[in-house]
């Protein structure tokens, strides 16, 4: 492999470690219903805010903290492709 190459492999490789780096430190969040989650970029949850007037309507709570915590994961997602697909286009060059 050619020098010029491995360089620009090492440059794409960086890249995509700080792009990585900047998805995973970021806090993402998923509402419904008076639910707020706030999920890292790392799938963890961190916080989940409730609208005291849902205490009283466990069925409706508990579905409305699922719901915002797939919004939240589903944002994740989103940005993880849109993020890192650009890198994909850039690969044709090197034969992958």
């Amino acid at each position: 492999m050619n020098p010029n190459m491995l360089n620009k492999l090492k440059k794409m490789q960086k890249q995509m470690l700080e792009a990585q780096e900047q998805l995973e430190s970021k806090e993402f969040y998923g509402k419904a219903s008076g639910v707020t989650v706030i999920v890292q970029g790392t799938k963890q949850l961190i916080d989940v805010q409730i609208d005291p007037e849902l205490l009283a309507e466990v069925e409706l709570l508990q579905d409305a903290i699922v719901m915002a915590t797939n919004d939240a994961l589903k944002q994740i997602e989103k940005e993880t492709e849109e993020t890192m697909g650009r890198f994909a286009g850039g690969m044709g060059g090197f034969g992958f």
